[in-house]
């Protein structure tokens, strides 16, 4: 009995805890605040065995599903003299962290094109529209001290003589390129967007850290914005106060159209009792009579009766 009771507890905080996610989920409306979610997963997950320079992948949780991260960790001198792959981005020889630290924690991105969206959402893209996943590339200290998991903060990379490539070959794109070749979208942190041609087929350029994309000009297909809610509500105001105003005129109609009604009405009472015939007594029975109107006769003085 006892056993059963406890699986039942379990199962209970399991689905809660579940809602709660699914609605932290559902909250993120912000790529800053994404990037700060996954940061501290990421670091969550770091354990002693994480050997340096070999690739791990992050578990997220189902509220983040559709994401996929994995990190490395690299000495700054060894990252800057040798460089490094990670997954879709390839980091040249000359490479720089700023500001140097010990050791660096990498973080690759793959938002997928459901979480794209935030980007796709919070950016100004009008006349464009995304035809890959969004790829972010961002790193952390994390020194030889085990306090750097609980006090992450970021820190750049810079390219050398060489640019950091981004390959879009093996990430999944949409077909609907309508025969254009996708530019190189990068998404700054101050909500601007560049954008450059690609320096080979589906591989783009950058010259630091961030978040990338491939986009197409479509001027006949702009992208779905959001009605900002001030919009809205002008809108719902107008259409409340013409609505009020035709009503009022309906209403106003109704009550002309009754008042007329109703002065006919007296106007026709009156002239009915103003027109009522005099009554007098024939026998024992009241009856309407009219006032005389025959002419009374009269003798003229000329009259001469005809000769026998």
């Amino acid at each position: 009995m006892g056993s059963l009771f406890s699986l039942a507890v379990l199962i209970i905080l399991s689905l809660a805890s579940t809602g709660s996610t699914e609605s932290e989920g559902q909250s993120i409306k912000s790529a800053r605040l994404l990037d700060l979610i996954i940061r501290d997963l990421t670091f969550r997950s770091y354990n002693k065995y994480f050997r340096t320079g070999l690739l791990h992948t992050v578990n997220l949780p189902v509220n983040l599903s559709g994401i996929g991260v994995n990190t490395v960790r690299f000495r700054c001198g060894s990252l800057s003299r040798y460089g490094a792959r990670i997954k879709e981005f390839h980091l040249g020889i000359g490479v720089t962290v700023k500001p140097c630290v010990e050791r660096v924690m990498v973080v690759r991105q793959n938002l997928g094109y459901n979480w794209s969206s935030i980007y796709y959402d919070n950016y100004e893209l009008s006349g464009y529209q995304l035809v890959s996943p969004v790829l972010g590339l961002l790193a952390y200290n994390a020194g030889d001290n085990i306090d750097f998991i609980s006090n992450p903060f970021e820190v750049g990379i810079q390219a050398g003589k060489n640019p950091i490539t981004i390959d879009f070959s093996n990430t999944p794109r949409s077909n609907n390129t309508m025969g254009l070749i996708p530019l190189c979208a990068r998404f700054e942190r101050d909500g601007k967007v560049t954008l450059a041609n690609q320096v080979m087929p589906n591989v783009c350029a950058a010259t630091g850290h961030g978040h990338f994309g491939l986009v197409i000009e479509s001027p006949l297909m702009p992208m779905k914005k959001k009605a900002s809610r001030w919009r809205i509500a002008v809108g719902s105001s107008i259409g409340a106060a013409l609505g009020a105003f035709l009503l009022g005129l309906l209403l106003i109609a109704l009550f002309v159209k009754v008042k007329k009604k109703a002065r006919m009405e007296e106007m026709e009472r009156r002239a009915y009792e103003e027109e009522a015939l005099q009554v007098s007594m024939v026998g024992h029975v009241r009856a309407p009579t009219a006032t005389g109107t025959r002419t009374l006769p009269a003798i003229e003085h000329e009259y001469r009766p005809p000769p026998p």
